[in-house]
């Protein structure tokens, strides 16, 4: 299975059980802090692939589910009661309910078109263009975006590279000079986009090719 299937399953996994831990509360994806940071650098410390950065993402859920699965516990990717418990030997804090909801909202929602083709002009999940799917997924949780990736960046503010948390917007420099490609940030240095050969499909900040015309990030929410 390739990384970007393994990240695609992983994400799909967790989503589903965010409405089947009822009354449970839990970190997961779309969280972001310095509780986050915390368990990341305790699998850090244990040997697992995932950086400290305090944004809950894709390998940050493939790495608690790897942990859980050494401790019998369920393997959902959550860090739970006792998840917690065993990961770092004291009580799990408070979990606000509403704590990055918008994030999560935006996080899950983006992933419902995973596969959804590509269409120059599109704003539908019949087909999307990169700003058409933003726009799309962040106005299904409220918060209203321009049409077009270059009027998308000027909205909000500008994050650093190592500020970045989930649901933040990745620009790129593509096929004219400035923003000209959008994405959403998922975490663990992963993003989701609809791009013209894939369609709508998860794809890292760090290859070759994206790395190379990243241009910048902006929080909007």
């Amino acid at each position: 299975m390739s990384k970007a299937m393994r990240i695609i399953f992983a994400v799909s996994m967790i989503l589903m059980c965010w409405f089947s831990v009822a009354g449970a509360s839990a970190f997961r994806v779309g969280d972001q802090g310095s509780d986050v940071a915390e368990i990341q650098g305790q699998l850090a410390n244990l040997g697992y692939d995932v950086t400290a950065d305090g944004a809950y993402g894709p390998a940050t859920v493939e790495a608690v589910k790897s942990f859980q699965m050494t401790q019998g516990i369920q393997a959902d990717g959550l860090v739970g009661p006792s998840t917690y418990a065993a990961l770092l030997g004291k009580t799990m804090p408070a979990v606000s309910s509403t704590t990055n909801s918008i994030a999560r909202r935006v996080v899950s929602d983006s992933m419902n078109y995973l596969g959804v083709p590509y269409v120059f002009g599109g704003t539908t999940p019949n087909g999307f263009d990169c700003s058409g799917y933003v726009r799309y997924v962040f106005a299904n949780a409220g918060v209203y975006l321009p049409r077009t990736a270059d009027a998308q960046y000027e909205v909000g503010y500008s994050v650093s590279t190592s500020e970045l948390a989930p649901g933040d917007l990745v620009f790129f420099s593509t096929y004219e000079p400035g923003p000209s490609h959008v994405g959403i940030y998922l975490g663990d240095g992963d993003f989701i986009n609809a791009s013209s050969s894939q369609g709508v499909s998860v794809a890292s900040l760090y290859s070759s090719y994206w790395g190379s015309c990243y241009i910048g990030a902006r929080r909007v929410m």
